[in-house]
């Protein structure tokens, strides 16, 4: 993760001025099933599309808010990072795209059984969205519905 000495002057001006959100209290729930008996899926803000889907736009005011649905048997390499932001070095990403999908992490640990099974869909995002209302009105329950439909009993959030 850069530093703010480490953008250059346009995206440090942006980082510094803009408006986070505060969500106050903080969402919380209690994990109703074993860790050993759930079902696990991905959500990954890294903008990452299989080679037959459609690239997150980059020309999308306020930022693309549609998401894209990765079959669990996704070959990582084959991915595409499709993020729009230039305040992070994607060479990590490249080098091993665990970094911003864990997807193999997640495997070994339904292989060995810390975790109940993979969720045989996981959800990318784009990052970078500056007007976040319609993906809370309209995207999240949408991507909420895939993970209801796939028996998802953890969502494990991966931003980039």
């Amino acid at each position: 993760m850069a530093t703010l000495s480490e953008l250059s002057a346009r995206d440090r001006r942006f980082v510094e001025g803009y408006a986070w959100r505060r969500i106050h209290p903080t969402p919380w729930h209690v994990l109703d099933t074993p860790l050993s008996e759930s079902r696990v899926a991905l959500i990954s803000s890294a903008g990452m599309v299989t080679p037959d889907q459609e690239p997150f736009s980059r020309s999308v005011s306020g930022g693309d808010v549609s998401f894209r649905v990765l079959p669990a048997d996704t070959d990582l390499a084959t991915l595409r990072l499709t993020h729009k932001s230039r305040a992070f070095s994607r060479d990590g990403i490249h080098a091993d795209p665990n970094l911003a999908l864990p997807l193999d992490r997640l495997r070994e640990l339904a292989a060995e059984g810390t975790i109940g099974s993979v969720s045989p869909r996981h959800l990318s995002f784009m990052g970078s969205v500056t007007a976040p209302g319609r993906l809370v009105a309209k995207t999240a329950p949408a991507a909420v519905d895939v993970l209801e439909e796939d028996g998802v009993d953890i969502a494990l959030l991966v931003p980039v």
